[in-house]
């Protein structure tokens, strides 16, 4: 019996939950600021509390995996907890990894997330398209064998970003668009959604870009980079409905109590609800 496509699982989840991903992004100044030592101790008691917090209630828990694994195995070994305890609770876990290479190197990273075995499994998984669209086989195959998800970098938030994904091809198009379409290209069909999402930054206003994937948009800078949910409609358009707003400081700086991380992740989906339903 084939797993449910992630897509189809995420779109549940942002009908009942709300749509809306929370960042579990443990750095530093975020753990002092909680009262917290930089250390495996601070990092999971950081992470336990996001988890029992939110896990229950918001659609995706997306965490970094930068920030655990710079204290390594111990590091890694909180987060393997924290992907089975989110998963347990009832969110779909993105593992924001945004893993790219090619041949057996990608089938490892995706066996890593992407194989129900792994103790890193998880619902989805961020990857970098720009050593090639093709690159990405190992993960996308990977992910619809196991009913799981990947997020595809598209259009970032960062400045940085723009000379490589608005450079253009031969035929007019951005990199970034070339890129979408190949999504669509593997989305066709899928109902209620693919399960092939892609990165677009909520800061950059008129993408100028056809973000019609049929599949989820995870849209990163809501909250503490300056962009508001009100902002969705008109960077996404008639996407809008498909959008996935990541928040991590503006929901986590409210920590360490339980009630504030709940109070401010229900305040985002209710404001992200409102604004796509508007526009």
């Amino acid at each position: 019996m084939s797993p449910e496509p992630f897509g189809a699982r995420l779109r549940h989840a942002m009908d009942t939950r709300g749509p809306l991903c929370v960042g579990i992004d443990p750095h530093a100044s975020l753990l002092t600021s909680w009262g917290l030592n930089d250390d495996v101790a601070g990092l999971e008691r950081f992470t336990r509390t996001v988890v029992e917090a939110l896990a229950d209630r918001v659609a995706v828990l997306k965490p970094q995996s930068a920030f655990f694994e710079r204290f390594g195995s111990r590091g890694t070994a909180v987060l393997e907890r924290a992907v089975e305890e989110a998963r347990a609770a009832g969110a779909l876990v993105l593992m924001d990894a945004k893993r790219g290479d090619i041949g057996s190197t990608m089938g490892a990273y995706a066996a890593t997330y992407l194989d129900k075995d792994s103790p890193l499994f998880s619902d989805a998984v961020t990857v970098s398209p720009y050593l090639g669209f093709g690159s990405l086989r190992p993960a996308l195959d990977a992910a619809a064998a196991s009913g799981s998800g990947v997020f595809v970098l598209a259009l970032t938030s960062n400045p940085e970003g723009a000379e490589v994904q608005r450079a253009t091809v031969a035929d007019g198009r951005s990199l970034a668009q070339v890129m979408l379409d190949h999504m669509a290209a593997e989305n066709a069909g899928a109902a209620p959604l693919g399960s092939v999402g892609a990165v677009v930054g909520a800061t950059l206003g008129d993408t100028g870009a056809d973000l019609a994937i049929n599949g989820p948009l995870l849209a990163p800078g809501i909250g503490a980079q300056g962009a508001t949910p009100a902002d969705l409609p008109r960077v996404f358009g008639a996407s809008a409905g498909n959008v996935v707003p990541s928040v991590s400081r503006g929901v986590l700086r409210h920590g360490p109590d339980a009630s504030g991380l709940r109070e401010a992740a229900g305040r985002f989906a209710d404001e992200v609800r409102a604004a796509v339903s508007d526009g």
